[in-house]
């Protein structure tokens, strides 16, 4: 197995566990795939919930032009949803996982299915 694929199972690890979620492995891959290289940089694999310039970079940039979301409050309550999901206290939110869960809460995986 690759790193790529050894990310996939921690991120489908950290959805079973902190998430209480069963990946659908499939989309997980796609999202994974979708956030390019930056799964590999300790900094960019991670979201962090508290900093609210990058939670409004993951609406703008993911949300909003990736998944096709346009009311920009509902996009952030998506933000929060995820990181709700997550859970607040961990303090390790894996970008892919959060994508992953804004997928899922907005219904878009046709945007990662061929």
């Amino acid at each position: 197995m690759g790193k790529r694929d050894d990310l996939i199972e921690k991120y489908a690890d950290d959805l079973k566990k902190k998430c209480n979620i069963d990946a659908d492995m499939d989309l997980l891959k796609a999202v994974t795939i979708a956030c390019g290289p930056s799964i590999y940089n300790r900094d960019s694999s991670t979201v962090s919930g508290s900093d609210t310039k990058e939670l409004e970079t993951v609406r703008n940039n993911f949300v909003m032009k990736k998944l096709g979301v346009k009311d920009e409050e509902k996009a952030m309550g998506g933000v929060m949803a995820a990181i709700d999901t997550y859970g607040k206290s961990n303090r390790t939110k894996h970008r892919a996982v959060i994508y992953y869960l804004l997928t899922k809460h907005f219904k878009k995986e046709s945007v990662f299915k061929k």
